[in-house]
């Protein structure tokens, strides 16, 4: 079993690294998943018997490494769920891009839509989009900016397709980016709710391994 990288837990939420490439849930490719593996590292450190209850209340793209919440408990999961309907849990991630952005900060709205082959487009039909961008560094030689990025909505790649259709594809985003077989570049690194039972503010942060784009930069 791989190694979990646990930042916290209590009897309501557990709070734990995705690594890139592994599945926030299950799919049809059989592949490892990070809710299976919270469920067994539950199962195995509790002794408990049956089956473990675990929500998953947000996901993360395959490809994207970052810190997720998983809920202990059906309460814990609908109250998780409303903070994140009502804006209240927020998620900053960190990007490296391809090209040099000028502008330091700025608030991208789109009209996103998902269609059939699994990719998202800009368009009309679609649903708003909101980010909110600020430039940490630029790394003129390698032609690759460092963003952070706040989301205000969650629509399917919607970070990925944003830059991408104003000319700067995330560094490693091989749908749509170039041809490029790197580990993309995006990465979850701040956390922040109100627990679900103690009403506590909750921040957590964690940057990405320093391999692949990310050397190219101080973090």
């Amino acid at each position: 079993m791989n190694k979990l990288n646990v930042l916290y837990e209590d009897n309501h939420i557990i709070v734990v690294e995705k690594l890139p490439n592994i599945l926030s849930q299950a799919d049809n490719t059989g592949d490892k998943d990070l809710l299976t593996m919270v469920k067994e590292y539950i199962k195995e450190k509790y002794n408990k018997p049956g089956n473990v209850y675990l929500g998953l209340v947000h996901r993360l793209d395959r490809p994207v490494g970052g810190i997720m919440v998983f809920a202990r408990t059906s309460k814990a999961a609908s109250r998780l769920s409303e903070e994140i309907r009502s804006h209240k849990f927020k998620k900053t991630y960190l990007a490296i891009v391809n090209g040099i952005i000028k502008k330091d900060s700025d608030r991208f709205v789109d009209k996103l839509e998902r269609i059939s082959n699994g990719n998202t487009i800009v368009s009309g039909n679609g649903k708003e989009s909101i980010l909110e961008y600020k430039v940490l560094d630029r790394n003129y030689e390698q032609n690759k900016t460092l963003v952070e990025i706040k989301l205000e909505t969650g629509r399917h790649h919607q970070i990925r397709v944003q830059f991408a259709s104003r000319g700067y594809p995330l560094a490693g985003d091989q749908r749509y980016g170039s041809m490029d077989k790197t580990q993309i570049a995006l990465y979850a690194y701040k956390l922040e709710f109100v627990h679900p039972t103690t009403k506590e503010n909750m921040y957590f942060e964690k940057f990405p391994d320093k391999k692949d784009y990310w050397t190219l930069f101080t973090l």
